[in-house]
């Protein structure tokens, strides 16, 4: 490659391609139920709030509430609470509250408020990406007692796919010793099914020195039915089997087993400033081989924005218990409770 041949890549690379990407941002509208008119670029649509892009003003949120119309010419996957999934742009409605989409080649208007997400099917890889990433801890003077936790979650949207990778890390000191340490993180994959259905394929590590495992790995697979999910909440359940293997602390021998997993979640999410979200689950698994044991885990996270910005405190409470956990354990159940500072991810 010549010198004037990288120069004019380079070019290319560092004005010509933001340029188009400003003159991107202007193509879109947004028509406030107030009658303002906003151009910009609509990015996604997810728990009830809107990511609008502007010049200037940079990355906005509007809630749906406030929506009376938009459009865009870009294509994107629209989930809506029934369960059928568009894959459409959008033209503004002359109905207030309604957008229209492309259903089988026929225009079908439809109430902003029955969408529960959009997401962009084309466009830059990196903008599909969301999530957040959590700070927490607290120490106790009379017992000497620190508590540090690192958590966070990412995700990615395709059509009609999610990858998902959450993590969860939590070290206990008395001192200089570690009395509990409890940690875990999951790779999940799901595809969009009808009638509200999702298939399912997580796989996950996890220790835990209260329960006495050292390691553990999962291979789970199963499936998601959203039984509500709309402008504020989503209730689901899920099952399927789970393949584990796990090694104990007192290094008696790896074992592996099959197992059942049902698990009920419950998210919410208030819409107006400031932001109020919440994420609990409970996952019940019964053990198929290996005897009749029992593990349950509880997770349970409220947490509110902090001056309507990217930035939300919380607290996270999880519980663990195994009717059998391994030899040498400390005991059969563990539970935290910490406070939480996040920044939340999202393009």
């Amino acid at each position: 490659m010549t010198k004037t041949t990288l120069h004019i890549s380079l070019f290319l690379l560092l004005v010509i391609f933001p340029l188009m990407e400003c003159v991107a941002q202007k193509t879109d509208t947004l028509v406030h139920v107030n009658g303002n008119v906003l151009k910009g670029d609509f990015r996604q649509m997810e728990y009830a709030v809107v990511t609008w892009k502007m010049d200037g003003m940079g990355t906005i949120r509007v809630d749906v509430p406030y929506l009376k119309t938009f459009n865009s010419t870009k294509q994107f996957e629209i989930k809506m609470k029934s369960g059928i999934i568009y894959f459409s742009s959008f033209e503004a409605s002359k109905v207030d509250r309604k957008v229209t989409v492309m259903s089988n080649g026929k225009r079908e208007d439809v109430f902003i408020d029955d969408i529960v997400e959009i997401h962009p099917i084309k466009g830059n890889f990196w903008k599909k990406f969301n999530g957040n990433i959590s700070l927490g801890g607290n120490y106790s003077k009379g017992n000497n007692a620190t508590t540090l936790s690192f958590a966070g979650n990412l995700d990615y949207r395709n059509k009609k796919t999610y990858f998902n990778l959450p993590w969860n890390y939590n070290l206990n000191y008395l001192g200089d010793s570690i009395t509990t340490n409890n940690s875990n993180i999951d790779f999940s994959w799901q595809r969009s099914l009808k009638k509200k259905w999702s298939t399912l394929i997580s796989l996950g590590t996890s220790q835990n020195l209260q329960l006495g495992v050292k390691r553990r790995y999962n291979l789970t697979l199963g499936m998601v039915k959203d039984i509500n999910y709309n402008i504020w909440n989503r209730l689901y359940v899920g099952g399927g089997l789970s393949g584990i293997n796990e090694e104990p602390y007192d290094n008696t021998g790896k074992t592996s087993e099959l197992a059942g997993l049902f698990r009920i979640g419950w998210e919410v999410y208030k819409l107006t400033s400031p932001k109020v979200w919440l994420n609990s689950n409970i996952t019940y698994i019964p053990y198929i081989t290996g005897g009749s044991r029992d593990r349950v885990n509880i997770n349970f996270n409220p947490s509110i924005s902090i001056i309507n910005s990217n930035f939300k405190v919380g607290v996270t409470f999880y519980y663990s218990f195994d009717s059998e956990p391994p030899p040498g354990s400390l005991s059969n159940d563990d539970y935290g409770l910490n406070l939480q500072l996040s920044y939340l991810i999202n393009n």
